[in-house]
């Protein structure tokens, strides 16, 4: 069993950025996949990044080149810094565990997802 605990949502302006973290519970971390995802009201859950074990990323188009996924394996933390938010990056914002360390695995392969954190983007 995997525990995971976002924090770093919030209430931000447009242009602004913020960082979210999770906090993963798991004696093989280091192996793991990890993904952020959100989900907006009325939408469907979408794929934002995903960080391998050894730190290769890949992020959807919409958050190329504002969003940056990273990891600190000594600390069982993963971190999504999202810099020049827009108002459609609302949303609530998960991060999941691929424990087998697939790349780049799909949405249903994820094992473990954490209560998600909000993020809001004032315009």
């Amino acid at each position: 069993q995997v525990q995971l605990v976002e924090s770093g949502g919030g209430l931000v302006q447009t242009g602004g950025s913020l960082r979210l973290s999770c906090a993963a519970s798991g004696r093989t971390f280091n192996s793991y996949t990890m993904g952020w995802f959100r989900q907006a009201p009325g939408k469907e859950r979408e794929f934002v990044a995903a960080i391998s074990w050894s730190g290769r990323t890949t992020y959807a188009d919409s958050v190329k080149g504002r969003f940056t996924a990273s990891r600190d394996n000594a600390k069982f933390t993963v971190y999504l810094q999202m810099n020049s938010l827009k108002p459609e990056d609302t949303a609530v914002y998960y991060c999941a565990v691929e424990e087998s360390g697939l790349w780049i695995p799909g949405l249903k392969q994820y094992d473990y997802w954490g209560q998600g954190t909000q993020v809001t983007v004032s315009s």
